[in-house]
């Protein structure tokens, strides 16, 4: 219970912080409706089919690939960074707060930002006519994979490269645009070469939008999503293990300093 009510705790704080900054959460819902709309009429105008119908193919890339990058790679590194600067680990530290439990709260409040972000997304879908073709609980799981990836992703980031705010974006910019393009969240992968392709077998932003495409885009089932499926599996647990070693090294540094 005392994980639990510390965990808690850091979610709650984090969350309040964030709808305390108002211009920045209207920020966060105006972001994914624009790239779902711009990336949906560009679909629309190059497949010459409806807008509905290429909102519904663009939706999981604009979702994954774009919202939730932003949200929970970005928006982890600029908590970690930020609190750091502001000297509030060293005052957490102090206290009786367990390491487990912020590295959870971080967690937690960014896969409550993800679910909304998720919601807000699929409700423009469904205005405009359109529904989910696959089976909604594994396009949740892939959604939360993707959520793992990117937080423990932005711990790894967080803590070992940006020490200022102003690193924040230049850490995004610099590792997030080349995976965000070779990914397909831009445009679709069927428009790449095949070096391309070949490349972005190795991108997990890849397999986040194409699993995520197939599943509630185009309704395909767990045997036709697997290999994508396991390697968001291996890479979401990989990420998680390396920023908790990133989060235990960080610990360290904050107390000695």
């Amino acid at each position: 219970m005392e994980y639990f009510n510390q965990t808690l705790a850091v979610t709650q704080r984090i969350l309040t912080e964030l709808f305390r900054r108002k211009r920045s959460l209207i920020f966060w819902i105006i972001f994914p409706i624009f790239i779902l709309l711009i990336n949906s009429y560009i679909i629309a105008e190059r497949a010459k089919i409806t807008t509905a119908l290429a909102m519904k193919i663009s939706a999981p890339s604009s979702l994954v690939g774009a919202a939730l990058f932003f949200s929970c790679l970005g928006g982890c590194i600029a908590t970690i960074v930020g609190e750091r600067e502001q000297k509030t680990l060293k005052r957490l530290f102090i206290s009786p707060l367990r390491g487990v439990s912020y590295f959870l709260g971080i967690f937690f409040a960014h896969c409550v930002i993800g679910i909304l972000q998720t919601i807000l997304v699929y409700s423009v879908l469904f205005i405009n006519g359109k529904s989910i073709s696959g089976s909604i609980i594994l396009g949740l799981i892939i959604i939360f994979l993707s959520i793992i990836s990117y937080v423990g992703l932005g711990f790894i980031l967080g803590t070992q490269l940006a020490k200022r705010t102003e690193d924040v974006n230049a850490i995004v910019a610099t590792f997030g645009v080349p995976l965000l393009i070779m990914g397909g969240t831009f445009f679709p992968s069927s428009l790449f070469s095949k070096k391309m392709l070949a490349i972005a077998q190795f991108n997990p932003i890849f397999h986040m939008n194409e699993a995520l495409i197939d599943v509630w885009g185009k309704g395909k089932y767990f045997d036709e999503i697997k290999g994508h499926f396991f390697f968001l599996t291996i890479f979401a647990i990989t990420m998680i293990f390396l920023g908790w070693l990133c989060y235990e090294k960080m610990i360290k540094a904050e107390k000695t300093l």
